[in-house]
């Protein structure tokens, strides 16, 4: 069976995400808008289905894939930083690297907000917070790498939120509230600790994402 996301395509999903951006800002993310695009990179409609076989949602993925990629190539070593320090700075950069298309993040966000969607959206904001931790240096196996993951997908989804609308000097209010949610994120972390080492680690959450976790590893194993 065709993956429509097969790394094979993802040369043409690129030319055709370039081709579309200028237009996007305008017209949004539509059919319309991927089928001009096509036209424009020179992909046949064949090629284009193949690569497209998911419509508008594989062309935004392809954007938010190479936001990601964007900010890999920005981000240096972080061997001084602290880990609360390493997130900040990432999330900065990667919000960053949409800096000349943030009309186009814009209104993904709001195609991704729709019923029906809001899937793709929670897969791709993952994706970036497990890219981000694991620039940062994550190792957790067990639930913590999947509560790591959640937390920073709220957070990056909050902090755009507010990057979207931010008209203040450099983006201030944004990194304002970006500090306040990685405290927020860090005095969580700190209660969480505490509550689990009251009941020996054994609560709801660390039970239902230690399954999860074991469904993960005995998947890649198989």
């Amino acid at each position: 069976m065709h993956d429509p996301y097969d790394d094979t395509y993802d040369d043409i999903r690129n030319a055709v995400l370039d081709a579309a951006l200028p237009d996007i800002a305008f017209d949004g993310w539509s059919e319309g808008v991927l089928a001009r695009a096509g036209k424009t990179a020179g992909i046949d409609d064949d090629m284009l289905h193949l690569a497209f076989a998911g419509g508008v949602g594989d062309l935004i993925t392809a954007f938010s894939k190479s936001g990601d990629a964007a900010m890999l190539a920005a981000l240096e070593a972080p061997e001084d930083m602290k880990i609360r320090d390493r997130i900040r700075h990432a999330v900065r950069v990667r919000l960053e690297a949409d800096t000349d298309t943030r009309e186009a993040a814009r209104r993904a966000a709001g195609w991704l907000s729709l019923p029906g969607r809001q899937a793709l959206g929670g897969r791709l904001v993952y994706a970036t917070a497990d890219h981000i931790w694991h620039w940062a240096g994550d190792t957790a196996t067990d639930y913590n790498h999947y509560s790591k993951r959640l937390i920073l997908s709220g957070v990056l989804g909050a902090t755009r939120l507010v990057w979207f609308g931010d008209e203040s000097d450099g983006n201030e209010k944004s990194w304002a509230f970006l500090d306040r949610r990685i405290e927020n994120v860090m005095q969580f972390e700190k209660t969480k600790a505490k509550w689990q080492a009251a009941s020996d680690g054994k609560t709801p959450f660390s039970d239902l994402l230690g399954k999860l976790a074991k469904r993960r590893y005995k998947t890649r194993s198989a």
